[in-house]
C-alpha cells in the first residue's frame, strides 16, 4: 500500500487518517441548554416524514403506512394513501409540499412499493392532493426497479431546489457491488425530476445509452437526510455508512460519491471493505462520522429564535438517540454538540414556518424545541 506524506490520505491498520473532516468521540454535551423540548404530538411509532401546511398544521407519515394530519391538538388519519411494501426499512417514508402548494395543492410522497412484476418492492415517488381528509389525484412519478425482497436501504428523502426541480434519494437496496456504480440501474443514487415526473433535459445522463435519465448523482449508499442550503441553494445530503463512514455530501451534477469503491467505513463484522478512501473522479464528503451515528433527517437553522445556532445543521441520530448540532463555517464543521441526549431514535428534524424546530422521535412523537427566553 502506498503511503504519501503530508498531502494525501492513508490507512494505518484500521485507523483512518483523512483529508476529509472526521467526527469521532469529540462531541460536546452541554451541561445546560437554553431550550425545553415539549412533546407536541404523542402516540407515534416511527414518524418518518413531517411537513407543515400553510395553516400551520402538520402532515406526518408513519412508516407503517399512515398519514396523520395534526391540527389544533387533534390527530386525523388521512385515507387513500398508496399501499406500501412494509418490510425492514421500507414503508411510508418522506413527505414534501410543492413550492407553490398554495396554488396547485400538490403533496409528494416517497415510499416502498410492490408495484411491478418482480417479487418484493422498491422505492417509489408519487404526488397527490389533499381533499378533506383523503388523498386524491394520486400519480406515481417514479418507481425504481427491479423489486427485491431485501429489506434495507430504500433511501428516501425529498427536496425541491430553487428552480422547482424535485430531488429524491434511493439507497442501494443492500446490493452494494451492483447498483451504486451502475447508472443503468436504480439504487445508490440521488435523482432529479420535474414536478410532474418528467425528466429534465439537462440531467447528466439523459443522452447515455441505457442510463436511467432521472439519475443526478451515483455512488451513494443510503441517504436519509436532504435539505436545501438556504444561502447557496445547493442540495445537501447525508447518508448512512456501514460501520463508520456516515457522510455529509453536497449534491453535484453527475458526481460519483464513491460507494463502495471508496469509504471511511468498514464492514459490520470489522473487516475492511476497501483500503481506499479517495480516488480520482470520486467526490470526498465535506464531513464524515466515525463511529457511525446512523443519521436521519437534517435541517439548516435560520430562525431568529435560536440566534446561537444560525447557519448550523441539525441531524438526528438513530443509533445514539440524540439530536446533533453541527456548527458550520461555510462547508466546514467546526464543532459538534449533543442535544436531547437519550431522547430516543431521532428520525427527522424540521424547522417549521413558525421558526421553531420540530424533532420526530420513534416511539414518542414530535417534539417542539422552545427557547427559554
Amino acid at each position: 500500500m502506498q503511503k504519501s506524506i503530508l498531502i494525501t490520505c492513508f490507512f494505518v491498520v484500521l485507523t483512518v487518517i483523512s483529508c476529509a473532516q472526521k467526527s469521532d468521540n469529540g462531541i460536546k454535551t452541554p451541561e445546560e441548554t437554553n431550550f425545553s423540548a415539549e412533546l407536541m404530538v404523542d402516540g407515534l411509532q416511527i414518524p418518518w416524514g413531517l411537513v407543515f401546511l400553510p395553516d400551520g398544521s402538520m402532515l406526518i407519515t408513519e412508516k407503517s403506512g399512515e398519514i396523520i394530519h395534526f391540527k389544533d391538538g387533534e390527530k386525523t388519519q388521512i385515507t387513500n394513501v398508496p399501499p406500501v411494501y412494509y418490510r425492514g426499512q421500507g414503508g411510508l417514508l418522506d413527505i414534501e409540499l410543492h413550492p407553490r402548494y398554495a396554488e396547485n395543492g400538490w403533496i409528494y410522497l416517497s415510499y416502498s412499493s410492490a408495484e411491478g412484476d418482480d417479487k418484493g418492492g422498491n422505492t417509489a415517488v408519487a404526488r397527490a392532493k389533499l381533499t378533506g381528509n383523503s388523498l386524491t389525484d394520486v400519480e406515481i412519478l417514479y418507481k425504481a426497479t427491479p423489486n427485491t425482497t431485501r429489506g434495507q436501504h430504500f433511501g428516501s428523502r425529498l427536496e425541491f431546489d430553487d428552480n422547482g426541480y424535485l430531488y429524491f434519494t434511493i439507497g442501494e437496496r443492500g446490493d452494494r457491488d451492483v447498483n451504486p456504480q451502475d447508472i443503468t440501474r436504480d439504487g445508490g443514487k440521488v435523482y432529479r425530476i420535474n414536478d410532474d415526473g418528467t425528466i429534465p433535459a439537462d440531467n447528466p445522463f439523459v443522452n447515455e445509452a441505457g442510463a436511467k435519465g432521472a439519475i443526478y448523482t451515483y455512488g451513494n449508499r443510503n441517504p436519509q437526510g436532504m435539505v436545501k442550503n438556504p444561502v447557496t441553494g445547493e442540495i445537501w445530503i447525508h447518508e448512512h455508512g456501514p460501520r463508520g463512514g456516515d457522510e455529509i455530501n453536497i449534491v453535484k451534477k453527475g458526481a460519483n460519491y464513491g460507494w463502495p469503491v471508496i469509504t471511511y467505513g468498514i464492514n459490520y463484522s470489522g473487516t475492511p471493505i476497501t483500503d481506499k478512501t479517495e480516488m480520482e473522479g470520486m467526490e470526498q464528503p465535506i464531513h464524515y462520522w466515525t463511529p457511525s451515528i446512523a443519521p436521519s433527517g437534517m435541517t439548516f437553522v435560520t430562525s431568529p429564535l435560536y440566534p446561537d445556532w444560525n447557519g448550523d445543521l441539525l441531524v438526528g441520530s438513530l443509533s445514539f438517540q440524540y439530536l446533533e448540532r453541527l456548527q458550520m463555517e461555510g462547508e466546514k464543521v467546526v464543532s459538534r454538540e449533543k442535544l436531547m441526549e437519550n431522547v430516543g431514535r431521532v428520525r427527522n428534524v424540521r424547522q417549521g414556518p413558525d421558526g421553531y424546530i420540530y424533532v420526530a422521535v420513534e416511539g414518542k412523537g414530535i417534539y417542539k424545541l422552545v427557547p427559554d427566553n
